[in-house]
């Protein structure tokens, strides 16, 4: 396991996704922000919020971070660090929040490379029933968004108990803000879909922007409902080839016979700043 700390693997200033509940217990409405992260130790971060916030002391967040900043190419064996740290509001000011961590694993390549777990924190017991994404309304294949074209990976913000679960995607996108992701059924982020299909997905361009031209609006997060995608389907076929088309490194993933293709119907899309259903 990797012994080097939080800071050296993330960077010491970057930018975050946070997600969090207003009503934890409930999973009720979501709130996403856009933040930059100083990692202070390794359990540790402070955050910063250009226009303030609305978090509370005792609030359970969880944050997308990764050292992709500056980085163009996210290719297919995913040598970027990135992690989904979930953790709990401990101090807030006007712009700032600090945050512990309760759990969290490190992803480098395909494999875990770090984590760590508070003495006192466990999973929460997920008693929601699965069941079946319903189908998409699409009866074609929309325009598709050629701006978003370079933008490989955006983070897709799932309701997990207590506090939103994170992940990158690559992503399809349409000019009427469709979003196009596949996985594997058995994924983490597939079956807290099956149990709750609203999510959020968050937008940005990290890889030609600076942290501070990067934090003043230049995400997209777009809140909606997910549906599958057919397969066998002439749309399913079209729009995996325009995945492979974009993502060439990740054919064979695309290509295999078990994925699943999702289809997130925007709602409307929100402010960074003031993200709440």
């Amino acid at each position: 396991m990797n012994t080097r700390p939080l800071r050296d693997l993330i960077g010491a200033r970057v930018l975050g996704v946070l997600g969090t509940y207003s009503t934890p217990e409930k999973m009720g409405s979501m709130a996403v922000s856009i933040c930059g992260v100083e990692p202070l130790s390794d359990t540790r971060l402070r955050t910063i919020f250009a226009k303030g916030h609305q978090l509370k002391d005792g609030q359970w967040v969880t944050l997308h971070l990764d050292n992709r900043t500056g980085v163009s190419d996210y290719d297919a064996d995913l040598k970027v660090y990135r992690l989904s740290f979930k953790g709990k509001v401990i101090a807030t000011s006007a712009f700032e929040v600090m945050i512990d961590a309760l759990e969290y694993q490190v992803a480098y390549g395909m494999g875990v490379v770090k984590s760590y777990q508070a003495p006192d924190y466990a999973y929460p017991l997920d008693t929601r029933r699965t069941v079946a994404l319903p189908t998409t309304p699409l009866s074609q294949v929309p325009a598709m968004d050629d701006s978003e074209y370079d933008n490989k990976i955006g983070v897709l913000l799932t309701y997990a108990p207590s506090q939103p679960h994170t992940t990158v995607m690559a992503f399809l996108s349409s000019v009427e803000d469709d979003i196009f992701f596949i996985t594997f059924p058995s994924t983490f982020k597939s079956l807290l879909l099956k149990r709750d299909n609203r999510c959020y997905f968050a937008i940005d361009s990290r890889a030609t922007f600076t942290f501070e031209q990067a934090i003043e609006w230049n995400y997209s997060i777009i809140r909606g409902e997910v549906y599958t995608v057919p397969k066998p389907s002439m749309m399913f076929d079209e729009i995996r080839e325009r995945f492979v088309a974009k993502n060439p490194w990740e054919v064979g993933f695309f290509s295999h016979p078990e994925v699943e293709m999702y289809h997130l119907k925007a709602a409307n899309v929100v402010c960074p700043r003031m993200a709440l259903d």
